[in-house]
């Protein structure tokens, strides 16, 4: 099996090595060998980023002051179009390798104007071979470069220029156009683009880059073009105000609190509002690159937060010198920032870009707190009360939550030694080979009971709908009768005593009925992990059973069906007079059809859940189980197309 080295070499098995066997990629052909190396994935994910890195560029030029629209435009047979109104990428001969300056970003790896030149003070950008990758990985792409009172053209298939650069008309305007379409022989799972996600990711853009116009167009029907213009003059503090007003969450204070400060070639900004909400929603970003493992940025922006406002409550005597000091989670209840940095020479920990490591820019986020936090605070004196009437009331929730865990550690056994009394635990107790099933239901309970595997799997029998903890404090989940098995049964704990080295099952699976009753089920204890057990979610530990809609049989024959599809194709392969069974419930199954069908890991379907994007999940979350029902109605709305009719 062959060994990666690096980007470029390629070492083969060490029973064949020798001079020989050294393969030295030419080109973009590493790019094109190992093309997850530098896209993530040859999955959706992939492939949406090859759009990202394209409009990346074009962003640097607005970075640099050259550009203030960006077009977007999907055509028939998932084409992508890319225009700016920058300066062009120059096109006269690079002096190194004799060809024009254009192919030269296309063509070659950490080649462009961001390595230490004066084209760029500051840009995102896959490490200056975003352009050169998504050529490599496209069927083909054609280059349209406005410059000097000129318009160039070339094309390149897969990574390769197929015709020289050349004039092809007159203009009196400057930008770059991209054309490309995406190899199906390397992405060949789909290569089709989901508007919605490419939608996502510009509207985010316009907010970080005050006045910059995006224009994403969907064209592949001709007949129904979809067009959105995404411009934000109020930048972040606009941004925080969408993502408060899509949670359906009230602010606090009507005034975003925008602070911003600049230290040479570096920007420093930050944008706050507080919601009546239990949770907060901060995310950070650097050279517009979310940062998703946040960073210097992030970090200092907690830590400094946390001493400016305990500083102000002492100051003004909300908090007393006896009384223990607000803590983070207590001041960031609630809120909703947007933490955006600007710098030269950027330092990512990762090729993926997730964190940023340069301490100069924690040191800049630390000091524009400081001074213009602080400063705020003592100028809108009512502001800083309600925030902090807010925090210190977590505190004491938070306080109020020690207690009562104490208090249920007692009377229900929240501890490691005394399991629930429905817990039906497995025999095994290596949690990489176990898993616990929480079923709804007593009666499908003893169905999973009987059938089981009870070497390594162990059920967990849940009765009713639980606690939706997102209108709900920690307080509330200890005394909580559905919750506190859950919890005792995992053994990791909860909230700041979580410990997922500690977790007794490797697989935590929810089986519930194929209803709206078991998607509400399964939505409210997803609700519970991910607010309160989230490394669970984090590191693939949750699961969601998929129990079979139908049994098709004839004679001794008989099919399980999970779609209302497969029910009919089996129906057709049985002789067309079949009989169909649809199970209702899962208590409607006997333990040997539960094993056979949904247990059986040599047969069953799991599916596991995964986030892919941890700020859109926490926003579908507060919109489903939040308080407000209008974003709930426009969400349901807007998705009912993708839910398949269910027989309740």
């Amino acid at each position: 099996m062959d060994t990666e080295i690096g980007n470029d070499i390629i070492l083969p098995d060490a029973s064949s090595y020798d001079d020989s066997q050294i393969q030295v990629l030419e080109g973009l052909e590493a790019v094109r060998k190992r093309p997850g190396m530098y896209i993530g994935s040859t999955g959706p994910k992939g492939l949406h980023h090859l759009v990202y890195e394209i409009v990346d560029n074009s962003i640097d030029e607005a970075l640099a002051g050259h550009c203030d629209r960006i077009d977007v435009d999907i055509l028939p047979d998932n084409i992508i179009l890319v225009r700016d109104n920058g300066r062009g990428i120059p096109v006269g001969i690079n002096e190194k390798l004799g060809i024009p300056s254009v192919t030269v970003v296309l063509t070659v790896l950490h080649a462009g104007g961001k390595f230490g030149g004066s084209g760029y003070k500051v840009a995102g950008g896959l490490h200056g071979v975003g352009s050169s990758v998504v050529n490599a990985l496209s069927e083909w792409l054609e280059v349209e470069i406005a410059r000097d009172g000129e318009v160039h053209h070339q094309r390149f298939e897969r990574g390769e220029a197929v015709t020289d650069l050349k004039v092809i008309g007159k203009t009196d305007k400057s930008g770059t156009l991209i054309r490309f379409k995406a190899d199906p022989q390397v992405f060949t799972e789909s290569t089709e683009y989901e508007f919605d996600v490419l939608q996502k990711r510009l509207r985010e853009q316009a907010f970080l880059n005050a006045g910059l116009m995006l224009r994403l167009s969907d064209l592949r029907d001709p007949e129904a073009p979809v067009i959105q213009e995404y411009c934000y003059e109020g930048g972040i503090s606009s941004f925080v105000e969408y993502m408060n007003k899509a949670r359906g969450h009230n602010g606090l204070h009507p005034q975003v609190i925008h602070l911003k400060t600049t230290d040479g070639d570096s920007i420093a900004e930050v944008a706050i509002q507080y919601n009546d909400s239990y949770n907060e929603n901060i995310i950070s970003f650097a050279n517009n690159i979310h940062t998703v493992d946040g960073g210097t940025h992030e970090t200092s922006f907690k830590t400094a937060a946390t001493r400016i406002f305990n500083d102000y409550a002492r100051k003004h005597g909300m908090l007393k010198d006896n009384e223990t000091a607000l803590k983070g989670d207590d001041v960031r209840e609630g809120m909703t920032a947007v933490i955006s940095v600007k710098l030269k020479d950027a330092q990512f920990e990762g090729q993926t870009k997730a964190k940023l490591g340069n301490t100069a820019m924690g040191t800049l986020v630390n000091s524009l707190l400081g001074d213009k936090l602080a400063s705020f605070l003592e100028e809108n004196p009512q502001v800083a009360r309600m925030i902090l009437d807010k925090s210190i009331n977590a505190s004491r929730v938070r306080e109020a939550a020690q207690r009562a865990r104490e208090l249920a550690r007692k009377k229900s056994g929240l501890s490691s030694t005394r399991m629930p009394e429905k817990l039906a635990d497995c025999i095994w107790t290596d949690a990489e080979r176990t898993e616990l099933y929480i079923v709804e239901g007593d009666s499908a309970g003893g169905s999973a009971i009987q059938g089981r595997d009870r070497n390594f799997q162990a059920i967990l029998p849940l009765w009713g709908k639980m606690l939706n903890v997102e209108k709900a404090r920690l307080d509330r989940v200890y005394g909580n009768e559905k919750l506190v098995p859950v919890v005792v049964a995992l053994g990791c704990g909860i909230g700041d005593d979580f410990d997922v080295s500690k977790l007794r099952y490797g697989k935590v699976i929810i089986m519930a009925d194929a209803d709206v009753d078991g998607s509400h089920i399964r939505t409210l204890l997803l609700t519970f992990f991910f607010r309160f057990m989230r490394p669970l979610v984090d590191e693939g530990h949750i699961y969601i059973a998929q129990p079979p809609l139908f049994k098709v049989f004839k004679g001794k024959q008989h099919r399980y069906a999970f779609s209302d599809e497969e029910r009919d194709a089996y129906i057709e392969e049985l002789g067309g007079n079949a009989d169909v069974q649809r199970y209702k419930g899962l208590g409607e199954m006997d333990p040997e059809q539960l094993w056979e069908t949904t247990m059986n890991p040599a047969f069953r379907t799991m599916l596991r859940v995964e986030l892919d994007d941890a700020a859109a999940a926490d926003e579908v979350f507060s919109v489903l189980m939040g308080d407000k029902v209008e974003p709930r109605r426009e969400f349901i709305e807007k998705n009912a197309q993708y839910v398949k009719n269910l027989d309740v």
